[in-house]
């Protein structure tokens, strides 16, 4: 392989029975060509062409290896031909990651929808609610909602993202609905809980006017599961800050309220997350753009409703 230019360069020289002209067709000068045979032929310990001034010819040993060059040169454009063919096809092993709820809620059934279109993806969906999963697991495209602190990932924008504090009509209906962030120091809450901490600081925007609030832990459900704290919330265990991604089917059936509705908790987007390379696989860019198309259709339905 560390001969590989020489080699083309014998191939083309015995096919035209010309040094000089095979060396042109290369791109090398007659001087050039004569140096990277002789070259080739030193580092092989062996003449592979009778030369005169008007023509070459092969020798014995010239013959048997031309035809084993011949050979090998052809199994590498057979392999470059494959990779072209593959890059036109979707099939394969896919790795994605999303969180918990996100994952079960909503992504696996897009998931479904882009299997039935290329039943030749083999998918995996890892489920996690630490970013973790992205650095460890060898994960082909990721959903997230923020970026992790990876700079070895790119971060493609899918869609915004609003998160809204929830809890189910029974639990509004028992404890009241609050009309401003300061009413919720008599609720109970349902937390997240991860590596970094557990998520329990809002800050809130309504016009002008800003609100900072710290749900109470004595009086607050933790979990590191972000499909459970939802279950929670509409069994009507508490009030909870959830992505309007996660809640969205709850909301339009009824089976959770959005509380403080005219306020506003910092957004943080939707983003897909994938490694850092010159060369995408069809695959994964058939996904990305089917992604975003269904990101797309789903936010239109989500932003008609939270107005």
């Amino acid at each position: 392989m560390d001969n590989l230019g020489d080699i083309r360069l014998f191939v083309e020289a015995a096919s035209q029975g010309s040094l000089s002209a095979a060396g042109r067709k290369l791109g090398l000068s007659p001087a050039a060509a004569s140096a990277r045979l002789v070259k080739l032929e030193g580092a092989l310990r062996t003449q592979l062409f009778e030369r005169s001034t008007r023509k070459l010819r092969l020798t014995d040993e010239g013959r048997m290896y031309l035809a084993h060059c011949q050979h090998a040169l052809q199994t590498l454009e057979d392999a470059r031909a494959a990779l072209q063919a593959g890059r036109a096809s979707v099939s394969g092993a896919l790795r994605i990651s999303a969180t918990s709820d996100f994952g079960r809620a909503v992504l696996r059934h897009w998931l479904d929808d882009f299997n039935e279109r290329h039943p030749h993806v083999t998918l995996t969906l890892v489920l996690s609610d630490s970013v973790s999963h992205l650095l460890q697991d060898d994960i082909d495209l990721a959903i997230r909602f923020g970026v992790p602190e990876d700079s070895s990932l790119v971060a493609k924008r899918m869609a915004d993202n609003r998160r809204v504090l929830c809890a189910s009509p029974g639990y509004v209906a028992a404890h009241g609905m609050p009309g401003h962030p300061d009413d919720l120091r008599e609720l109970d809450f349902i937390l997240l809980s991860t590596s970094s901490g557990v998520a329990n600081n809002w800050r809130f925007a309504r016009g002008g006017e800003t609100a900072v609030f710290s749900a109470p832990l004595e009086r607050s459900r933790q979990t590191n599961d972000g499909a459970l704290l939802r279950e929670w919330a509409v069994e009507g265990r508490g009030v909870a800050m959830k992505s309007v991604w996660d809640i969205g089917a709850d909301l339009q059936a009824g089976r959770l309220l959005l509380l403080l509705s005219e306020w506003r908790s910092p957004d943080v987007p939707v983003n897909a997350l994938f490694q850092r390379t010159p060369y995408m696989a069809p695959r994964v860019r058939t996904l990305l753009d089917f992604l975003e198309q269904r990101f797309a259709e789903a936010s239109e339905s989500l932003q008609s409703f939270l107005r």
